[in-house]
């Protein structure tokens, strides 16, 4: 029992999992409402990967929307511009929806490092204009490419559909977990130093520079992979899509969960997608309701509905991530035949 108390997210998250489906299968869940779900996935992942630079390394982001594009265009432009993987078989469509998520996502790391290295030179709202022109930058250029590739100014169409709930919530998990992993690294303790004071962290031997830009391209990175789920998840992308309004709402996702917080990134992106929808038959009120919420965050919990907390499975552990031994197997499953004391046994 001790054993699943410390392990319990592999019990919740497959619960989680077959909850949803169970709920989709038998009609009580419509696909509508599995989509938002879905989005929410893509969301927190976002919200995520806008932790690392707002909330870890105290850097000032508002161009999150067009890493997210690059990673959308490039793998939609690869699946159904170059390869027609819709009309492939599907153990194939897997294996290259999986490639081309990947391959978005580097691509995207590629663009947050060669934004992050000039960029750094740069601090506070200088940054953020900065990561904005990129933003804009990007859009307009998937507005200039030619129709016959990725759609220009019409957006890309007939992209196949590739995600559904399984790859959402896989990734999702993916990308909660990096980013825990991150934080308890070398580098994410580091990027830590940096937030809370740049100039005693690089008296200290922090390379800053270096520590930032890693902190770009881990982020560009997940955001890319967003980028193609939430493409072949609705199957259509349009340049303006990835606006600096989007960018906004990934931001109000992060500090109204609670910046610098892995649960509060992922807590704020849930309720605030799923929560519109659900106050939908409110008409235009839901959107009062959802402003007035966000007030009452920013007045009674500045810090974030979670912040500066974690859940029990996300808090962080001294000494980053842990090496798995095989003597430590082999201790384990001799202590499973070990023969119990005759008082153990008594009591």
């Amino acid at each position: 029992m001790s054993a699943v108390k410390r392990n319990i997210e592999f019990v919740v998250f497959p619960l989680i999992y077959l909850v949803v489906m169970t709920l989709n299968r038998f009609g009580i869940l419509n696909d509508y409402y599995l989509q938002v779900i879905q989005l929410a996935c893509i969301y927190i992942i976002m919200a995520e990967s806008l932790n690392i630079l707002n909330g870890m390394t105290g850097l000032s982001s508002l161009g999150q929307a067009g890493f997210m594009s690059v990673g959308a265009y490039t793998s939609a432009m690869i699946t159904t511009t170059f390869l027609k993987v819709g009309a492939m078989s599907p153990p194939m469509r897997v294996i290259m929806f999986i490639a081309v998520t990947l391959l978005g996502a580097i691509i995207a790391c590629i663009c947050g490092v060669l934004i992050g290295m000039p960029a750094m030179r740069l601090h506070g709202d200088y940054l953020a204009i900065v990561t904005l022109g990129f933003c804009e930058v990007i859009r307009s250029i998937w507005r200039v490419v030619p129709a016959k590739i990725a759609g220009a100014a019409f957006g890309l169409t007939g992209i196949p559909k590739l995600a559904n709930f399984f790859w959402c919530f896989l990734f999702m998990l993916l990308a909660i977990y990096a980013c825990r992993n991150f934080m308890d690294s070398m580098y994410g303790r580091a990027c830590l130093a940096i937030r809370d004071n740049e100039i005693a962290a690089d008296t200290m031997g922090i390379n800053c520079f270096k520590h930032k830009t890693i902190a770009f391209g881990t982020s560009a990175f997940i955001a890319g992979i967003a980028g193609s789920l939430y493409a072949h998840l609705l199957v259509y992308i349009h340049p303006d899509v990835f606006s600096y309004a989007k960018s906004s709402d990934f931001l109000v996702y992060l500090y109204a969960g609670g910046v610098g917080s892995i649960s509060g990134s992922m807590l704020g992106a849930l309720v605030l997608t799923v929560l519109p929808e659900i106050l939908r038959f409110l008409g235009n009120w839901r959107l009062v309701i959802y402003g007035l919420l966000l007030l009452i965050i920013i007045l009674f919990r500045p810090t974030g509905m979670f912040g500066g907390r974690e859940f029990a499975f996300l808090k962080l552990k001294t000494g980053g991530i842990k090496v798995f031994h095989v003597s430590t197997f082999t201790n384990w499953v001799k202590g499973l035949f070990r023969r119990k004391p005759k008082e153990e046994v008594a009591k």
